[in-house]
């Protein structure tokens, strides 16, 4: 599910050279030596270790260390280190999503990392601001995702599908008959609404001149982002959207109409790939539909990181830890494994991820996307959003209503828990 709210894919295109991605900082001889019997642990994600294996036995060879690698699931992986990091069992290394950065940083329990810029400008910028905090790097990005399309090509094909929103809003008139339906979205949360709310020039947070992000303006109520709640009104109160989509259950309804042949589009993303394809779907992937004024609609970039644990006793090792399993030549390896699509800027346009019809998806659609903010205050924008969003799909509220309602709640919660930093 998604990479940071629900546990909340981008490439482009600048040469690097392949001796260099492949290796990490240069050590000195003597901090070889000083590494050497030492043991690192690393915390992967569920299921992933695989994509790591190689690069883990290549680091214990070339610095004479051990390194144990032990898979949690990502997005709880800060909760665990609250606990496990002061009590010295706890990683070296970790994984977690990049809106999680901010929060982890303020309670002090990542290190700053120090690497050189021709490190940094391997990744995406949009991966890579997703580990900055205050402008100082705290880990490099191994995996990158969005929301894409999914359809079904045996309910309708690529050459048939409508190309904008209201388009989608058409077919979806025509098919829909209460059991069946055209195109579907959980668009009673905002980690999906925002999608069509930032094309008409909604926002979460709006941002300094340094391109950091300032919690006190809030754009989730102004003008575009209450058009674009209206038009995503419009899909519930005219039937178009079975009402069991809304709610903490939606997700699975949603699916279940998809798999079930029910649904001939979704909004989803590559983290189920692998549940349609076992379900036997017939299904296409492509980026998201435009907007009526000729926008794409745009879609949270999710970014899986490797970082270092303020616990570690081993800051530099594990630094060149993070910095060797995160590079150019380890990051294809785990995508061959893992099918995650990594982060780094000269894959993008590698034959043997392209080749994957989510992988291309996701690198589009990630043109037209940012990253989930990564400051502690987007932790007080979930759930007033949601409610408001929940209360125009049930037809509850006008959107404008709905949206200021959210705002100001949101504005207390964040004067309340963060005007003390």
């Amino acid at each position: 599910m998604k990479m940071a709210k629900k546990c909340s894919l981008f490439m482009l295109c600048a040469a690097v050279s392949l001796s260099l991605a492949a290796c990490g900082p240069k050590e000195s001889s003597s901090a070889k030596s000083s590494s050497k019997g030492s043991e690192l642990v690393v915390w992967e994600d569920k299921e992933k270790s695989i994509g790591i294996k190689d690069a883990v036995a290549a680091f214990e060879k070339e610095h004479d260390v051990k390194v144990k690698v032990v898979e949690k699931p990502y997005a709880k992986q800060i909760e665990d280190l609250r606990m496990d990091g002061p009590a010295g069992t706890g990683p070296d290394v970790l994984t977690m999503p990049g809106d999680q950065i901010g929060t982890a940083v303020t309670e002090g329990l990542l290190r700053e990392l120090h690497v050189k810029k021709d490190v940094q400008s391997l990744y995406t910028d949009a991966s890579i601001q997703s580990q900055m905090v205050d402008q100082k790097l705290y880990g490099l990005p191994k995996a990158v995702e969005t929301t894409v399309l999914f359809y079904n090509k045996d309910l309708i094909s690529e050459k048939e599908l409508p190309k904008t929103l209201e388009e989608w809003y058409d077919y979806s008139k025509k098919t829909a008959n209460g059991s069946k339906f055209g195109f579907l979205a959980l668009f009673d949360q905002i980690y999906y609404a925002e999608s069509v709310m930032s094309g008409y020039g909604g926002y979460i947070f709006g941002k300094a001149k340094d391109g950091s992000y300032n919690p006190s303006d809030i754009g989730i109520n102004n003008e575009g982002a209450v058009k674009g709640a209206a038009l995503i009104q419009k899909f519930y109160k005219d039937g178009l959207f079975p009402a069991g989509i809304i709610g903490e259950q939606g997700i699975n309804v949603l699916e279940s109409l998809f798999t079930e042949g029910k649904a001939a589009a979704i909004i989803s993303g590559p983290w189920n790939v692998e549940a349609f394809s076992k379900a036997g779907i017939n299904y296409g992937i492509t980026k998201l539909p435009k907007l009526e004024n000729g926008k794409n609609m745009s879609s949270f970039i999710g970014v899986k990181s490797y970082n270092v644990s303020a616990f570690s006793k081993n800051e530099e090792l594990a630094q060149e830890l993070a910095v060797f399993l995160a590079n150019e030549k380890n990051s294809k390896t785990r995508y061959e494994e893992t099918k995650e699509v990594p982060a780094v800027k000269s894959l993008a346009n590698d034959p043997a991820i392209m080749k994957s019809e989510a992988a291309r998806a996701v690198t589009e659609q990630s043109r037209f996307s940012e990253p989930t903010p990564n400051i502690p205050e987007m932790n007080e924008i979930w759930t007033p959003a949601d409610s408001a969003l929940q209360t125009v799909a049930t037809g509850k509220a006008d959107p404008k209503q709905a949206l200021d309602q959210a705002a100001e709640t949101a504005k207390g919660q964040i004067k309340a828990k963060h005007s003390g930093k």
